[in-house]
């Protein structure tokens, strides 16, 4: 019997579907290996799931060196047992090793840094498998909204010369020319300039933020879903966002129900995620907050603890509206009636998993978004671009940036953002 490298494989995943009696070829990478006597069972998983195989005299001589993680081809008959993960199993009668593994480094004892240190390796194991399917069906869903809702994808730089979200949490490069750069915090600024043409962008890229942050739901690098659309004010992108959220998490449900069983997931926690969320404003949080005990002083954003507090009295997620001005970036419009906040909005998950979307009302003045960027204590030459694009036929406009690795977290329901994307990097990890 030769090796069945391309032809007459079957998916594991099939395998459960095929009546008993059946002959099947699976291939994959053996998963765990018990050896019984006469008998030795070998579970392989591929990339639709796990099957035990079943190895009898004299077929155990040649099971019994395969090592965990070998790759393998084996073919065998389809039998059905309760006792077999999914209720069915292959009694084999060939097995091929196409790569040899020997002494593979992970046990079930292993610490998170260990595994963080053989990623490379770590990220073979069924839970993460599990997240990283869910990841794609959430990366799809928000490509698919956009495009069924008219927006258009576009690309932007990812070096960048000045700050967008502040200059304590910026990269710093060396440009070929010698010129100082960065790494790019946010494209909103380049997706703003092409809203006068294309009215309605989006991007997914990664960003890049220096933050010291030591926080399960930090990463020095991370996915970013950003949109802007002309013509357009607070209430406006809010709902997009509402819309936005609902469509992944019912995509996900959809695709993903499996999966999000198999990580203890909480269904019910997303099946109630639907339109309209609950909208409260930032002195209506203050008020939460301080009949929980947290007491922040006006002005001051929310971190972690706070948005935990908030999250945890709502059953769906929840707009914040209307933060202080100091408490946002510069570039959000203040509120005409109310000068002193800012007609923004941060979305927070429920569930204590807090915001995964910041988003508001641009400032479509030349003289007013000159003056916040003075107020800022910033200089205008640095944005001189940005500030050209309200000189020639200005518009209202608003935006978002969704942080994709967060959303994934909230949605899969798991306790770190490290286990969101395969090789993740933080302040303190930058290896593999």
């Amino acid at each position: 019997m030769g090796i069945k490298l391309a032809t007459g494989i079957t998916p594991i995943r099939e395998v459960f579907k095929i009546d008993d009696g059946t002959q099947v070829t699976v291939r994959g990478w053996v998963y765990r290996r018990r050896d019984l006597g006469e008998k030795i069972f070998i579970v392989v998983r591929d990339s639709t799931g796990i099957i035990q195989t079943v190895f009898n005299h004299p077929m155990t001589l040649k099971a019994k060196k395969v090592g965990i993680e070998s790759s393998v081809i084996i073919s065998g008959i389809v039998r059905s047992d309760k006792r077999a993960p999914g209720g069915k199993e292959i009694t084999a009668d060939y097995i091929e090793v196409i790569g040899k593994s020997e002494a593979f480094p992970i046990t079930k004892d292993a610490s998170r840094e260990f595994l963080l240190d053989i990623r490379h390796l770590s990220i073979r194991s069924r839970r993460l498998t599990t997240i990283f399917k869910i990841r794609d069906t959430i990366f799809k869903a928000v490509h698919d909204f956009f495009r069924k809702n008219g927006y258009y994808e576009v690309h932007c730089p990812m070096f960048i010369t000045a700050a967008v979200e502040g200059g304590a949490t910026l990269f710093e490069v060396k440009y070929v020319d010698g010129s100082t750069v960065y790494l790019t915090q946010s494209s909103q600024f380049y997706l703003e300039a092409l809203i006068y043409s294309l009215e309605k962008v989006y991007t997914i890229a990664p960003s890049f933020r220096a933050e010291k942050s030591r926080t399960r739901r930090h990463l020095t690098e991370f996915w970013h879903a950003e949109a802007e659309l002309a013509w357009s004010g607070l209430n406006d992108i809010m709902k997009v966002e509402e819309e936005l959220i609902t469509y992944i998490v019912n995509k996900t449900l959809e695709e993903n129900y499996e999966e999000l069983k198999f990580l203890g997931r909480n269904i019910n926690a997303l099946e109630n995620v639907y339109p309209p969320f609950y909208r409260i404003s930032y002195d209506e949080a203050l008020n939460i907050l301080e009949e929980s005990g947290y007491k922040v002083p006006w002005g001051e954003d929310f971190g972690a603890d706070e948005e935990r507090v908030l999250t945890k009295q709502f059953d769906k997620p929840v707009f914040i509206y209307n933060f202080p001005e100091k408490a946002k970036a510069f570039y959000h419009k203040n509120n005409p009636n109310r000068p002193e906040v800012t007609l923004s909005a941060d979305l927070l998950a429920p569930e204590g998993y807090g915001e995964i979307i910041g988003g508001g009302e641009r400032i479509e003045k030349e003289r007013d978004l000159i003056a916040k960027i003075k107020r800022f204590g910033l200089k205008p030459e640095d944005y001189q671009w940005y500030i050209d694009l309200r000189k020639y036929g200005s518009v209202p406009h608003a935006g978002f940036g969704l942080g994709m690795d967060r959303l994934v977290m909230w949605i899969t329901g798991i306790d770190h953002i490290i286990d969101t994307i395969p090789f993740p990097r933080t302040i303190r990890r930058v290896y593999p």
